[in-house]
């Protein structure tokens, strides 16, 4: 017989952490760096600062790839954990859901935890985009388009951004431009102050040219970054576009973990609650204006939680496309420079490595809770490659009101 008193546990973020983002390809930082040995830096170095976790305590270890071939392959969970030293009892398993893969690994462990198949997780993300560049190796169905199930503009994400431009002809250019300078100027204020910091696992490199290094700090961000700069950029996914390399994300390698764990447990072992897991949401749109995706996701995750968006002090909206953002903010009525969205900046200065972002964001509002106890709620949210959206809502342990 089932236990009658068997109940739903509480989650909690214990802490998340990250390596510095690279720039991809033959020049950046990870051009010598296997992704694999990139997630193995992060998993250990959460052991590393977490010593009242027994390693045999990890009950579960969900890595997401987007491109899950070469260095990506192999169950990337599973092998990374045996590299990174974790007992063999430990298991582990690959997921993908494009930019959302490491979102998706939080909410499946924690989903697992709540029931009572885990106690302690561990759930991150990777992607070397300079090894596996994106759609590497794809073959779709030729039916999506003979079949016209999908427009053709779906297969390439600036041209979605494009899309969400013709839609809505008030996001213009120069508006994307402002909200990009003001994530890079908000990066570069937040590095100047030791808020980004805390998060990044120094990753050892290797370049045959220059020998080994350390990676200690985000490569893509440009702090001098100006509007007057951004207008002169080319829009390369269509003539006298709006989309650029300027107020989009670039291409990046880089790899984030995170460990999950029942509150008792936490409680139990020590650990440290940064977060309170509340609820989530996936949603899906019409593939060729996936920026839209935040947006249904957002209201399922409301709606199942009960809760309203102006019950939401702290947003981390990942940053695949300025105008992908913007439109998120028009919908619920939230200005361009509010001061609760990206208080660090975002992917336009800090890379988006696809299926390692959704952690980073975790990361992040876990460092703003305790910067905000007058905050209890706070969202991260991204849109998803091929018209999809995820979102999950955190309470702040902090909040004063308690």
């Amino acid at each position: 017989m089932v236990d009658p008193t068997r109940r739903l546990r509480d989650v909690v973020f214990v802490d998340g952490a990250r390596t510095p983002f690279g720039k991809a390809g033959p020049t950046g930082m990870y051009a010598e760096t296997r992704s694999d040995d990139m997630v193995v830096a992060v998993i250990r170095e959460l052991l590393r600062r977490h010593p009242e976790l027994p390693p045999e305590r990890v009950d579960e270890v969900a890595i997401a790839a987007t491109t899950q071939s070469g260095d990506q392959g192999l169950t990337i969970g599973r092998n990374a954990a045996i590299l990174a030293g974790l007992p063999t009892t430990v298991p582990g398993f690959a997921i993908d859901r494009m930019c959302a893969g490491a979102m998706t690994a939080v909410t499946a462990v924690a989903s697992g935890i709540a029931f009572g198949a885990y106690d302690v997780a561990i759930a991150g993300g990777v992607e070397h985009m300079g090894h596996h560049p994106m759609g590497q190796g794809i073959d779709p169905n030729p039916r999506l388009m003979s079949d016209k199930l999908v427009d053709p503009s779906s297969m390439v994400m600036g041209t979605t951004a494009e899309n969400l431009h013709d839609r809505y002809p008030h996001v213009t250019k120069q508006r994307a431009d402002a909200y990009a300078a003001a994530s890079q100027h908000k990066l570069a204020t937040a590095y100047a102050d030791g808020k980004v910091q805390p998060d990044l696992v120094p990753v050892g490199i290797r370049s045959t040219e220059l020998g080994w290094g350390l990676a200690t700090k985000d490569e893509p961000p440009r702090p001098g970054t100006t509007v007057e700069g951004l207008a002169t950029l080319k829009t390369p996914f269509r003539p006298h576009g709006r989309v650029t390399a300027g107020n989009a994300a670039g291409l990046n390698d880089g790899a984030t973990g995170c460990v999950l764990a029942a509150r008792e447990v936490a409680e139990e072992l020590g650990l440290p609650i940064r977060m309170t897991l509340v609820g989530y949401g996936f949603a899906g749109v019409d593939p060729e204006v996936m920026g839209l995706g935040p947006i249904p996701a957002t209201e399922r995750a409301l709606r199942s939680t009960g809760l309203s968006i102006e019950d939401i002090g702290l947003f981390e909206l990942n940053e695949a496309f300025a105008v992908q953002v913007l439109t998120f903010l028009d919908h619920y009525g939230i200005a361009d420079d509010d001061p609760r969205v990206n208080p660090y900046g975002g992917a336009i200065a800090v890379g988006h490595p696809l299926a390692s972002s959704g952690v980073r964001l975790m990361t992040q509002l876990a460092r703003q809770f305790a910067e905000h106890p007058e905050v209890r709620y706070g969202l991260t949210a991204m849109c998803v490659g091929f018209g999809m959206g995820g979102a999950v809502i955190w309470e702040n342990p902090q909040w004063e009101g308690k």
